[in-house]
Order: structure tokens, then C-alpha cells, then sequence
């Protein structure tokens, strides 16, 4: 199946209203374990379709097509599921039925009534993918099927590290040529927009960039400095330089160097950066966030308001006042109460908290599963119908 779309799962030749125990698992690319479970009714013909069927109990309750997907949890506590290979292997989802009477903890020694092995790709059919190694350029450009001209993308994914390119084939699927990038130099990113926009299977009309997290503040540089950025999504993210400087035609933007003491450790011990705006509001002047009203094109915000790592609704209210100041009106807001930090791609599990390697920290990243998983599927679908409204005149809308 493509991860990008809700298909139907019906279990048939039950007992009228038998209760049964669906069982999912699916191991990632590093051998980390995650399930999910639910109880069912069949109907009266002895059905359970998931699209109608409620859950009774389990890891969700409620009518929810894909919550066997986006409800699954790590075997191993604060472990994020993350895929890196995009175009060559798919996830391999195990979906097992159960009578409602077997033990969770004999799962792995009871032999299920069915099972059966589902392929989840992110990436559709016919969508190719071409390695970047252009003079300082270093990424990936996928491209839907057909000869074009494709609306384009820059993707920058967030502060994972290397090179993730979930959003970017699902974009690339949806008819978007993408271009994913790993690293955060501003310097670069006009090489990279001209590279692009020189590209023969793109329309030349203007780039879209979308950013998350500590991407973000690179996003809206970009929309500020590039002429060639007309629309950029901002998931999450600062409107000033976090950590290191930022050069730009040798100006030099500062960084805002939070101290340890704006840290927050909850009570399960995991790292919470929500209180550093708290001093950089008190402490700022109007120079210090980035000038957004010099930007040309729109803007998207998506924030989560149980955002537990960023507090990108304060960030967010400071931008968009910012623009109302300049007689601005050029953005859509997408705020999400009960929405956490890692709004990724539709049918994502919730990661409200995981290790960082590089940092050695846990970080608590927030979110209400339910809430969370609705907020992905709407935002992906309103950043997709805005992107081409954006960018495209309307008798190219695809």
C-alpha cells in the first residue's frame, strides 16, 4: 500500500458478532520492534471491516481505518520509527487475527486464525530518484512520473541529521518535484533554488520550501532573501537564528544562545525547551527576529500547541504580528491544540518523546495521540491544495 493513502481492511467468514483481537507489527530498518492492538465486533454477516468497525479496546478505541498504523507502539521505550530508505524498501506491516481470549503476553506462541504482510511505501509508482552532486549541492531530487513541468519543493526535513526523505517522496508522489536536503548553510540555498528552477522537467514559476523544527529558521530566511521562494511551509520553528550564526552575503545574523538554565526536565527525566522564548522575549529587541515582512511570497504556519520542544505558538503569534505590523497579510495559519512537536506525514505514529543521539538527551516532544494523528492527515492535505494554489496559476492546478 502507499503510506499516503487510507485503504480498506475487512476480515470476513467470522462468527456474527464475534469479538476478535487484531494484532500488528512491523520491525524498521534497525531491527526495532513496534505493535499495536485493537478489539473488534464482527457484524451481523460476520465482517469487520475497519472503515465501519469500532474498536472496543486496545491501543485506541473508535471507528479509525488506519489506527492499527498510527497507533503503533515501540517495543523499546522512546524509540522513534524512522525511514530512510524510501525507494527500494518498504515497511512490511504484519496483521494478525486473534480470538478476544488469547493472552497479549502469549501473542508471540499462539498461532493467529489469519495473518497476513502488507507493503507500506512512501513513495507511488513511476516516481524516480536522482542523488545531487552539483558543485556545493548535496541531496536528493525525486520526480514524479511523466515528463512535466512540475510545481517544485525544497524539503528541509529537520534536526534528525542525514538525509530523511519521507515528506519529500510523498510530495514527489503527489505530483511535486522535491528536492531534499541535509544541511542548514543559507549560503548555499540560492545555488540550490537556481539549480532547480534550470531543471527541464520543472515549471519555472517559483520554488516552495517547506521546514520544520530548526529547519524552519532556515525556511524563512530563505523566503526572505531568495526572490525565487513564493511559498514556504514553517512546521514548529523559530522566526530568529537558534545556536550558530547564520552568513548570508557577509552579513551575519546572531544567534539567540540560550543558557542551560532555560532547560526544563519533566518528571520522567526527559528535556523540554519550551521556557527559552520566555528570555528571548523579555531580553530581545525587534532586530533580533528575523525581518519576515521583507518576504514576498506566502507563508504557511503549522504549529502544535502541546508542542513540549519548541514553543512555536508564541513564535508563531511573534511572526504573524510582526507581518500585521508591515500591513502584511500573506499567510494561513494551522495552529492544533493537543498537537505536539513531530508533525510528520499522514498515519504516523505519535513520538512524544526519544533519544537524540548526537545530544545523548531524551526529548520530550508533546502530543495527544488522537489529536495528533488527525492534525497530520488535515495539515498534509491543506499544505498540498495551498501549495498549488501558491504557485500555480489556476488553469495549471493539478
Amino acid at each position: 500500500s502507499f503510506g499516503a493513502i487510507c485503504h480498506q481492511c475487512i476480515a470476513k467468514g467470522l462468527t456474527p458478532f464475534q469479538i476478535v483481537l487484531l494484532w500488528t507489527s512491523l520491525e524498521d530498518e534497525k531491527g526495532n520492534l513496534f505493535h499495536s492492538q485493537a478489539y473488534s465486533r464482527a457484524n451481523e454477516v460476520g465482517e469487520v471491516d475497519l472503515e465501519h468497525a469500532s474498536s472496543l479496546g486496545g491501543d485506541y478505541v473508535g471507528v479509525h481505518p488506519m489506527g492499527l498504523l498510527w497507533s503503533l507502539k515501540p517495543e523499546k521505550i522512546l524509540t522513534k520509527l524512522l525511514k530512510r530508505d524510501v525507494m527500494n524498501n518498504p515497511l512490511k506491516v504484519q496483521l494478525k487475527l486473534y480470538d478476544s481470549d488469547v493472552m497479549v503476553t502469549h501473542i508471540a506462541i499462539t498461532t493467529p486464525k489469519v495473518s497476513l504482510t502488507l507493503e507500506r511505501w512512501y513513495v507511488a509508482p513511476g516516481v524516480t530518484r536522482i542523488q545531487v552532486k552539483e558543485g556545493c549541492l548535496r541531496g536528493a531530487l525525486l520526480l514524479p512520473p511523466g515528463e512535466g513541468r512540475f510545481p517544485v519543493v525544497i524539503d528541509l526535513f529537520g534536526g534528525i541529521g542525514g538525509l530523511i526523505e519521507i515528506r519529500t517522496s510523498l510530495l514527489a508522489s503527489h505530483g511535486f518535484a522535491v528536492l531534499a536536503l541535509a544541511y542548514l548553510d543559507l549560503e548555499y540555498f540560492e545555488e540550490d533554488a537556481n539549480f532547480l528552477l534550470r531543471h527541464p522537467k520543472v515549471l519555472s514559476l517559483g520554488i516552495g520550501v517547506v521546514s520544520m523544527s530548526k529547519t524552519a529558521e532556515t525556511g524563512l530566511s530563505m523566503a526572505i532573501h531568495l526572490k525565487q521562494v513564493t511559498a514556504a511551509a514553517l512546521i514548529n520553528g523559530p522566526n530568529f537564528i537558534l545556536d550558530i550564526p547564520q552568513v548570508y552575503r557577509g552579513q551575519i545574523n546572531q544567534p539567540w544562545l540560550f543558557s542551560p538554565h532555560s532547560l526544563s526536565i519533566s518528571t520522567l527525566g526527559l528535556v523540554e525547551l519550551q521556557r527559552i522564548f520566555e528570555d528571548t522575549r523579555a531580553e530581545a529587541s525587534e532586530t533580533f527576529f528575523l525581518p519576515i515582512e521583507k518576504a514576498q511570497g506566502h507563508f504557511l504556519f503549522i504549529v502544535g500547541e502541546e508542542d513540549m520542544n519548541v514553543n512555536s505558538k508564541v513564535y508563531t503569534e511573534q511572526a504573524t504580528e510582526q507581518l500585521r505590523r508591515h500591513g502584511k497579510n500573506n499567510w494561513t495559519l494551522l495552529s492544533y491544540p493537543g498537537v505536539g512537536h513531530l508533525i510528520e506525514p499522514p498515519y504516523s505514529p505519535l513520538c512524544c518523546a526519544s533519544r537524540i543521539s548526537n545530544l545523548c538527551l531524551f526529548m520530550h516532544w508533546g502530543g495527544e495521540v488522537i489529536p495528533h494523528v488527525a492534525a497530520q492527515e488535515h495539515c498534509e492535505w491543506y499544505a498540498l491544495t495551498l501549495e498549488r494554489e501558491k504557485w500555480l496559476p489556476l488553469n495549471l492546478i493539478l
